[in-house]
């Protein structure tokens, strides 16, 4: 059995387009369960899922949306 896992990205989200779209091509990749925003200016997207392959997804984010890192992969408690 996979374990759940809760992955951080800091993406550079400049307007409310950047985060809808965002939030897109997020929950098109595959094993999301869950995802949401954090941080003082909401520039931290927190994934969580089974099997999401962190490095695919900050490049898609990067292509897609700007500036993306991968801040931390841990399991989601």
């Amino acid at each position: 059995m996979a374990m759940k896992q809760k992955i951080v990205f800091k993406v550079q989200m400049n307007c409310e387009r950047c985060r809808i779209k965002t939030l897109k091509v997020v929950s098109d990749a595959d094993g999301v369960d869950s995802m949401g925003f954090e941080g003082e200016r909401r520039e931290n997207v927190v994934v969580i899922g089974d099997g999401v392959d962190a490095a695919t997804l900050a490049s898609r984010l990067r292509k897609k949306v700007g500036h993306t890192e991968i801040i931390s992969v841990a399991l989601a408690k």
